[in-house]
């Protein structure tokens, strides 16, 4: 693999994409557990986390079940993909 600064800045944004993925996945697993929505941990989750599950969620039908952080992973898991075959 060259190490040229684009495939530098490629590997990056992918390291990016996973960091995000797992802020997800904590912010989901928190919101079974912490109730206040004043929890600075949940807050700080939450205000990352909504500008890319909101839209998704606006999309989704109301299902009683939020499947916005699954559509998520799976946009970010082909976003990565995308970025990796770049290389």
């Amino acid at each position: 693999m060259r190490l040229d600064p684009a495939s530098i800045f490629i590997l990056f944004l992918a390291r990016l994409i996973e960091i995000y993925y797992w802020l997800i996945i904590v912010r989901a697993i928190l919101s079974w557990f912490i109730r206040d929505p004043r929890d600075k941990v949940y807050r700080f989750l939450y205000g990352i986390t909504e500008p890319v599950l909101a839209p998704i969620r606006r999309i989704l039908p109301d299902m009683g079940l939020d499947l916005s952080p699954l559509i998520a992973f799976f946009i970010l898991q082909v976003l990565k993909r995308l970025l990796l075959s770049l290389l």
